[in-house]
């Protein structure tokens, strides 16, 4: 379980990194302020992410699910306003990181199951 968790923190920490070159409007000092986003990414995510979709369900139900994304997208400035080195400048640079972000952090992850999950015979 603790293999897994360490396996998504870094490909989480990566995307940033890649983010961050693909958007000029977001900014990571570093692998150390990477790392430390990704992390603190990872805790809003698992605590106030899923209060948020909840209170946004009707808005969430009329936009067919797309209102997800600018949840998202403030998901990630919360952290770059929490993180030192880490930065996001403008709504639509929020937007669009959180959505790269989830697509790259999604490829590397499908090439990665086999080493991140639990049960994997390594």
């Amino acid at each position: 379980m603790f293999r897994g968790i360490l396996i998504r923190w870094l490909v989480n920490a990566g995307s940033l990194l890649l983010i961050s070159y693909a958007i000029d409007g977001i900014a990571v000092d570093g692998v150390g302020p990477a790392l430390i986003a990704a992390a603190v990414l990872g805790i809003i995510n698992a605590v106030i992410r899923p209060i948020l979709l909840i209170l946004t369900l009707p808005i969430n139900l009329l936009t067919l699910g797309l209102f997800t994304f600018i949840i998202n997208g403030a998901l990630l400035a919360l952290t770059a306003k929490v993180v030192r080195g880490f930065s996001v400048s403008g709504f639509w640079s929020a937007v669009l990181g959180a959505l790269l972000l989830s697509i790259i952090s999604g490829i590397l992850s499908f090439f990665i199951e086999d080493v991140a999950r639990p049960d994997s015979a390594h």
